[in-house]
């Protein structure tokens, strides 16, 4: 049964002596149900932030998030154009792990209804930006991961392996992983400070009269590490309005050297997903899991079919779908970012986790936890039926993943609309002022 807002508004004084609390309500209406959740108001009007978890899975999610607040010192948090959630402290409740956080004000928008222009997307871009711009230091100091290039990409060609093992895999799908974990340049990259897969949800704004809503607060900082800045934009690929504009924001904003693959490794990485939903199944032996996830994968490759330049740009009904269908994925899957429960005008799409991973719950101390990951072994593979064979003659040598795809992938702006700056911009600026309404109108207090 849920514990009652005022129950958990009674942790907070164990989390924070002296806490003068005044009152308490439920974080939102649309929250995430793996954590029970409230906003408690103390007297000074500050608004916090308690979850509680009582799995394993939710508990190590919230020592991470701890440690990674931990970790944003004043100084790292003043190279940030925006808010994150200050530590507030940790607890117990019964058995389970307590957090407490400032809640950040803010709305959120979801990515196929981020519009494209000055404002949202924009200022989404230069965030991102910021996030990734901050020194590593600030990440290897508190001890949480880091991985190169090198170890991103095997980690890749595992997960590639691990699908493809299943016999669930389009044999077109792998051969085009497989291509893309083959090339060289694309992972020349610089690994930067990530957030481990940010979602258009993770963002918090507020509507700026002349500039549209502004980026003002970022959530969901439970997978801060050093890694491939593609991950925290894989999330794009549902954002066919914006994913030009958050990407030239990016790269506006980013102060190094321009990563000419960034775009390509994203767009992997986000149809890595599907492969990725696949394994959690197939780990698990859930065959109604495996089963969804095969199918997602099936109409990706006949999108792919017809347009074998990116999720992005395979416009048709089947992808179009088989990107909806990731909302369908329980939050038991998620390890990347969940902000459900920092703010209460939320409502998160849910995330995937490395089906293999485990590890100890890091003591509220904050210290982090080792972890011990290893392949799931093959007895515990769920039977799969025999998947024939295509015909892969006109897929092989296609050169797929190319970079001139990228613009290929855009939407499509004729001569006329890019002379007009300020027809665009107003046009912008409704779509912006839409979608705020939408949020204001659909927060829960």
């Amino acid at each position: 049964m849920a514990r009652s807002p005022f129950t958990l508004a009674a942790a907070v004084t164990a989390a924070l002596p002296g806490a003068d609390v005044t009152g308490a309500r439920p974080l939102t209406a649309d929250g995430d149900a793996r954590f029970d959740s409230a906003v408690v108001t103390l007297g000074d009007r500050r608004e916090l932030a308690i979850r509680v978890a009582d799995d394993d899975e939710t508990a190590r999610e919230l020592a991470a998030e701890a440690i990674a607040l931990r970790a944003l010192t004043a100084g790292a948090r003043a190279m940030l154009p925006f808010r994150a959630p200050e530590y507030i402290g940790e607890t117990r409740v019964g058995d389970g792990r307590a957090l407490v956080t400032e809640l950040l004000p803010g709305f959120q928008i979801e990515a196929p209804q981020v519009p494209g222009g000055p404002g949202a997307a924009e200022s989404m871009g230069a965030a991102i930006a910021a996030v990734h711009g901050m020194p590593v230091s600030v990440v290897r100091g508190a001890g949480l991961s880091t991985r190169s290039a090198e170890e991103g990409r095997d980690e890749v060609r595992r997960l590639v392996d691990t699908a493809a093992a299943t016999g669930r895999v389009p044999a077109r799908l792998t051969v085009r992983w497989r291509e893309a974990v083959a090339d060289d340049d694309l992972w020349r990259f610089e690994a930067t400070v990530v957030l481990g897969g940010l979602q258009s949800t993770s963002f918090l704004f507020e509507d700026d009269p002349e500039l549209g809503p502004r980026v003002t607060g970022l959530v969901g900082w439970h997978g801060l590490s050093v890694g491939d800045p593609a991950v925290d934009l894989a999330w794009l690929s549902a954002a066919p309005e914006a994913a030009a504009d958050v990407h030239a924001s990016y790269a506006r904003a980013a102060g190094r050297v321009p990563d000419s693959s960034l775009e390509v490794r994203a767009r992997l990485l986000a149809e890595l997903e599907f492969a990725r939903w696949l394994a959690h199944g197939d780990s698990l032996r859930r065959a109604d899991i495996v089963d969804d996830a095969a199918a997602l994968l099936e109409a990706l490759a006949a999108g792919l079919r017809d347009d074998d330049r990116s999720v992005i740009a395979a416009r048709s009904e089947g992808v179009d779908s088989a990107l909806d269908a990731l909302d369908r994925v329980p939050a038991a899957a998620a390890v990347a970012v969940d902000t459900s429960m920092q703010t209460d005008a939320y409502n998160p799409d849910d995330l995937w986790h490395d089906p293999d991973a485990t590890g100890s719950i890091p003591p509220l101390d904050g210290s982090p936890a080792t972890e011990d990951a290893s392949d799931a072994p093959a007895d515990r593979r769920a039977e799969m039926p025999n998947v024939e064979t295509e015909d892969l003659s006109d897929v092989v040598d296609s050169g797929l993943f190319r970079m001139e795809d990228v613009d290929q992938a855009a939407p499509e702006r004729d001569d006329h609309d890019r002379s007009t700056a300020t027809g665009d911009s107003d046009e912008a600026q409704r779509a912006a002022r839409a979608a705020l309404q939408r949020w204001k109108s659909s927060s829960s207090e």
